[in-house]
């Protein structure tokens, strides 16, 4: 049975939603999205879609009556949730890939779901942040369907790579990364906004650079910083994600469940406007100080 790839449609239009309808859409007869801020017009959420030439879809229900090629990229709590409100309205043979950041048992549960209304599921790890790479962006696929897509979105400019026929491969591949990587961010902004407090950045970082000198971590350092304070609840999830996937290996999650806990506590600040005064590119030390204000409020 060929792919049935001639119309998109992209659920979730955050960050990554939006970057992929503007690389795909091209590519495909139609293209339309559905968000849950469509619902309040005061987010403008639809409009933006409008704007960038994507159909901006009412219901979960109209996306999927649409499409025969459906994105799910959402929190990652979300996950499953998107596969179970998708499933009861989806075209026979629908393609269903999900790009979410989950544990293998939740990506096993939602490939379960998919496939008993009759649409083919295929799990993605996308293996670092989709900017500045776009569709680009490296992702593992994983499932029966998983060779024949990854050589479709290939030919159309994306960096897909099949891993497993099996569901659950590729997102352990994605999430053991993930304790490493947002364990590193979480860690760098506990250290960094421990020297600062004392004082002795000035002694610290250069002790790093001695021990791993191939990495700059004043500009390393701002990175991670700047990404956590933009995308810390998003992270937050996905790293309880992580915790899972480590409990489902019959293992404790101490490190995953405490970089989830940063993540989060970074978000929650963020949120309540602690970093409102910080601007783009700035050094991590004026992150550092934001934090260290909301430690003395």
């Amino acid at each position: 049975m060929a792919l049935p790839l001639e119309h998109l449609g992209l659920v979730g239009y955050g960050e990554v939603g939006r970057i992929f309808s503007a690389g795909l859409h091209g590519h495909f007869a139609s293209c339309a999205v559905w968000d849950l801020k469509f619902a309040d017009p005061a987010t403008g959420a639809a409009a933006q879609a409008t704007a960038a030439g994507v159909q901006a879809q009412p219901s979960m229900a109209a996306l999927c009556a649409h499409s025969d090629f459906i994105l799910s990229a959402v929190t990652a709590s979300n996950t499953l949730a998107v596969a179970q409100a998708a499933a009861p309205h989806l075209r026979p043979g629908t393609v269903f890939l999900d790009l979410n950041s989950a544990s293998p048992g939740t990506k096993q549960q939602a490939a379960q779901v998919i496939e008993a209304a009759g649409g083919r599921y295929v799990e993605a790890g996308v293996m670092t942040s989709v900017p500045p790479y776009g569709i680009q962006v490296p992702m593992l696929l994983g499932g029966p369907l998983a060779a024949e897509l990854a050589d479709h979105l290939n030919g159309l400019g994306m960096a897909a790579k099949a891993v497993a026929a099996e569901i659950g491969v590729a997102s352990a591949i994605k999430m053991c990364r993930s304790v490493m990587i947002k364990g590193l961010e979480a860690l760098v902004i506990e250290s960094y906004s421990t020297a600062r407090a004392y004082g002795v950045e000035d002694h610290v970082l250069p002790t790093l650079a001695e021990t791993f000198p191939s990495i700059d971590w004043e500009k390393q350092g701002a990175y991670f910083f700047s990404r956590v304070v933009q995308h810390g609840q998003r992270r937050a999830e996905e790293m309880r994600e992580s915790a899972r996937t480590v409990t489902e290996a019959g293992f404790a999650p101490t490190m995953a469940s405490a970089i989830a806990d940063k993540q989060q506590a970074v978000a929650d600040l963020a949120r309540a406007g602690a970093f409102a005064h910080v601007g783009q590119g700035a050094p991590w030390q004026v992150y550092a100080d934001a934090l260290l204000a909301a430690r003395k409020d």
